[in-house]
Formats: C-alpha cells, sequence, structure tokens
C-alpha cells in the first residue's frame, strides 16, 4: 500500500464498495480531503454475518489467533509512515504526534497477542476440579471516537480478538481514513470476516448496538452518545463497554513551585489540542499562589506553536471539526460574559482552518459552562480555592469521575489529598499516563466497565466454570456441595 486509493469498507476479508460516500475534511484547512463510503443497512447486515461465520473458527484456536494478531500488527507497522500521515490529515494533530500514535497503537495490538489469558482454579484436590475459564461474547461491535481514532481502534481489537471475539469497527464519521486503512491491512493478516470495518454516521453505529447478531458493544466517545448506545443495546441485553467523557479536576497544594507546575500542566491540558478524554479540563489554585501561577500558564501558553501538523516545530494542531471549533468559542465568550479573565488566547487565529489558540482563563467560576461540562479543545479555566477541604469539596461535586491530580512538593500532603479524589484514575505530580496493563475506567457519566491489558479482555468475555468429577458415582452419592434433583 503506497497511497490510500479509494476508500473501502472491509467486509468479510474484502472490500466493500458502497453507492454512497460522504465529504471528509481537513481540519487544518476546512476544505475536502477525500470521501469515505457511507454503510448501507444491507452492507451491515453483511459484516455481520461475516463476524458471525468467522466467530465459529476463531474462538476456537488460541494460538492461532495469537499469530495472526502479530501479523497484523507486522503489517501496520509496515504501513506506520502512511498511517501517520493519513492522521494527521484528518484528525490534525503534529505528525510527530500521529506517528506516537501510530507506534502505541501497534504496540498494544503486540501486547495483546503475547498476554497471558487468566484460568482460576476454583478446586484441585478431592471428587472435583472446578475451574473457571473465560468464553467469547461473539460478535464485538466497537465504535471509535475522532480524537485517537487509531490507538482506540487497536485496544478494542486488540481486546476482542485476543478474548476469541470477532469484530465490526466503526469510526468516527469526522476520522474514517486511518481506521478504513487499517481495515485494508487485516485483509491479508487476518481470517476473513474476524475484523470488518464500516464507515457512515451516528445512525450506524446505533444500529451496530440493536442488530441481533452483536452480543457486546464496546463504545468511546461523548456521553450524550454513550447512552444512545447503552438505549440500542438494552433490549438484547447487550455487553456493553462505555468510555465516556471526563472534566478532570487538578488541584495544585500551595508548597507547589509556580514555574515548574505551569510548565508541565501547560503541556499535558493543550496536548492533542486538549482533546483529550483523561486531561486537565480544570485547575483549582490556592489564592496563596494563584497570580504567579496563572501568569506562568499565560505565558507558557501564547509561547506555544499552532498550526497545521504537517508544518516543522508544530506544537498543537487544529480544533478537529467545525462544529466543535464553534463550541469552543461559545464556551470562551460566555465565560467572559459571566466574570472569567482571558489570561491567554480567547479568539480564533485568521485564515483557514479550525485554529483556536491555547486560552488559559483566569477567574474561573464553578456555575460556568466551561468549568462545569467538559470542554474537550485547548481551553483551561483555573480557580481559585482558600482551603484544602473546600478545594476537594469542589474538584469532586461532578457526574464525572475519570482522572484527577494533585501537584505539589509535600508526598504526605500529596498522598492525602490523592486518596479522597472521585476518580478511576488518580495521579500525583502527573496526569494523562497511560501505564499499559492498568484498566482504564470512569466513574459515574464517565463509563460503565473498563478497557486496558487482561481488564479489557474480562470486559469483553463471559467467565464459564468447567467442573469435573474425578471418580464414578451412583446417582444416590452426591458430592460435597453438589445440588441434587
Amino acid at each position: 500500500m503506497t497511497e490510500w486509493g479509494q476508500l473501502q469498507q472491509t467486509i468479510d476479508g474484502r472490500a466493500a464498495p458502497s453507492e454512497a460516500s460522504y465529504p471528509v475534511l481537513n481540519p487544518a484547512t476546512g476544505e475536502q480531503l477525500t470521501t469515505a463510503p457511507l454503510c448501507s443497512r444491507s452492507q451491515l447486515d453483511d459484516a455481520m454475518q461475516a463476524a458471525s461465520q468467522a466467530a465459529r473458527t476463531w474462538s476456537r484456536d488460541e494460538n492461532a489467533r495469537r499469530s495472526a494478531m502479530r501479523a497484523f500488527a507486522d503489517a501496520l507497522e509496515r504501513e506506520a509512515d502512511l498511517l501517520a500521515a493519513a492522521l494527521t490529515s484528518e484528525q490534525g494533530k503534529p505528525l510527530s504526534q500521529a506517528r506516537e500514535e501510530i507506534t502505541g497503537g501497534i504496540q498494544i495490538l503486540r501486547s495483546y497477542a503475547e498476554l497471558p489469558l487468566p484460568v482460576h482454579v476454583l478446586a484441585d484436590a478431592g471428587p472435583i476440579t472446578s475451574v473457571v475459564e473465560r468464553q467469547p461474547c461473539g460478535v464485538v461491535a466497537a465504535i471509535t471516537p475522532w480524537n485517537f481514532p487509531f490507538s482506540i481502534a487497536l485496544l478494542k481489537l486488540g481486546a476482542a480478538l485476543l478474548g476469541g471475539n470477532t469484530v465490526v469497527l466503526k469510526p468516527s464519521p469526522f476520522t474514517p481514513v486511518t481506521t478504513l486503512l487499517t481495515g485494508v491491512l487485516a485483509r491479508s493478516a487476518l481470517p476473513a470476516g474476524v475484523a470488518n470495518v464500516v464507515s457512515g454516521a451516528g445512525d450506524l453505529g446505533a444500529a451496530m448496538a440493536r442488530h441481533p447478531a452483536v452480543r457486546a458493544v464496546t463504545f468511546t466517545g461523548s456521553v450524550a452518545a454513550g447512552k444512545q448506545v447503552a438505549k440500542a443495546a438494552a433490549d438484547d441485553l447487550k455487553r456493553v463497554v462505555l468510555e465516556l467523557g471526563g472534566n478532570d479536576a487538578a488541584i495544585v497544594l500551595p508548597d507547589a513551585e509556580p514555574s515548574a507546575v505551569a510548565a508541565q500542566l501547560c503541556t499535558i491540558a493543550f496536548r492533542n489540542c486538549g482533546q483529550i478524554c483523561a486531561t486537565v479540563k480544570r485547575l483549582y489554585v490556592p489564592a496563596s499562589i494563584y497570580e504567579p501561577l496563572v501568569a506562568e500558564l499565560a505565558r507558557r501558553a501564547d509561547a506555544l506553536k499552532v498550526g497545521n501538523g504537517t508544518d516543522d516545530g508544530v506544537q498543537m494542531g487544529p480544533v478537529q471539526n467545525q462544529a466543535h471549533f464553534q463550541h469552543i468559542q461559545t464556551l470562551v465568550r460566555e465565560a467572559v460574559a459571566n466574570g472569567a479573565v482571558i489570561a491567554a488566547g480567547g479568539r480564533p487565529l485568521d485564515g483557514p482552518g479550525y485554529f483556536y489558540p491555547p486560552t488559559v482563563i483566569a477567574q474561573a467560576t464553578e456555575g460556568m459552562t466551561v468549568v462545569d461540562e467538559e470542554q474537550f479543545g485547548p481551553v483551561l479555566p483555573v480557580l481559585r480555592y482558600d482551603e484544602l477541604d473546600e478545594a476537594v469539596t469542589r474538584a469532586n461535586h461532578s457526574t464525572y469521575g475519570l482522572t484527577a491530580s494533585v501537584w505539589g512538593t509535600d508526598p504526605h500532603a500529596l498522598r492525602a489529598v490523592a486518596e479522597r479524589l472521585d476518580a478511576g484514575v488518580v495521579n500525583i505530580n502527573t496526569h494523562d499516563v497511560q501505564i499499559p496493563g492498568a484498566p482504564f475506567s470512569g466513574r459515574r457519566w464517565s463509563g460503565i466497565g473498563a478497557e486496558g491489558g487482561i481488564h479489557g479482555v474480562l470486559a469483553l468475555t463471559d467467565p464459564r466454570v468447567l467442573n469435573t468429577a474425578r471418580r464414578r458415582r451412583q446417582s444416590s452419592d452426591a458430592l460435597p456441595g453438589e445440588r441434587m434433583g
């Protein structure tokens, strides 16, 4: 594969041309990049049928699955440069960060190919041996977002495939290119029907979640879309794994050094244009160091180079799509109208594309939408606090509970605050850390279930208890703990 060519879906190991298509835009220019196929309902049925048929063989041979997954990773690695270029063009992130995502996604797939599947021995002595094994759910519908379209797709594929499931995968309509190319590369590495890739709008995701062939749905995206997926899956009692949004709080302690903390927070908050579920979205700073910390954040934000991800030295690309670009502007205008002060950024850049500069909002307070809801963009509201207990209470007061962090120098104080933060992942002097194998899951509206490592496999498999009698017996001879009747 040396170029994209005409993008096509992958169904049953073959190209699946579509009669209809839609435009895909380059967020750095606002112009059309290419077109992507629209999956018809009959094509979706074909993909589900292919996945169902492939599951019968795929689920039986663990060693064959691992071998095929390694071959798939090799195929992706051979085309890493092409995939990275496609990712930057459709998503907007700097090319260096796109390469990191491609490399990281391939490594995720390789790690799953080597991950041992658990077998839990309940009893290995006496008249009965009993073990708990993992069995595949069956066909998995995987729906991915536009912020990390490649790595999240590989996270879902790796867990599902190792567990013996087959997959029908749908990318965000904003970023289908890299995922469709991934489907092309899967054709030669995986058995037909094991990994099918279709593309379309949100109604396709709902149709996947409702489809009778599907037994599990894994979704990453917004809370609103996640609720719709859960509703669509509920009637058939399908397994659902939902990784949704986060409005992550970071608390700075009074003993923190403003310059050092600002340098780390600025890098974290504005990476990928702030379009990360698990990054700093609300920053709580004590009154004693509020002014110097805001000033240092603003200085560093203003120094970040914003531009087309293909240009040398660019540190932050555009907001991914026009609708979200406009939403960011609305959030900032509303905050200013309610008393906030712009310390850095605050208005879109001139020229084509969806470029919004790194923006630091001082004098932010609860009640502002930019504080109460997830911005998912290059905007960091900074809130003042007087008492640490008050800051912890305010940080925990959210419908979200994905990740959180605390920053300072006293290890005892840091640990004490960390233990009180109500989130699925809590960090000390860092944030947005992805440790291989660690479970990634949120609380409340941030999601249901977990992804990552063995936790991702467990979420897409069912336990099966296998009991074996060691001796022959009469029907009247009940074994210990056995129900008769």
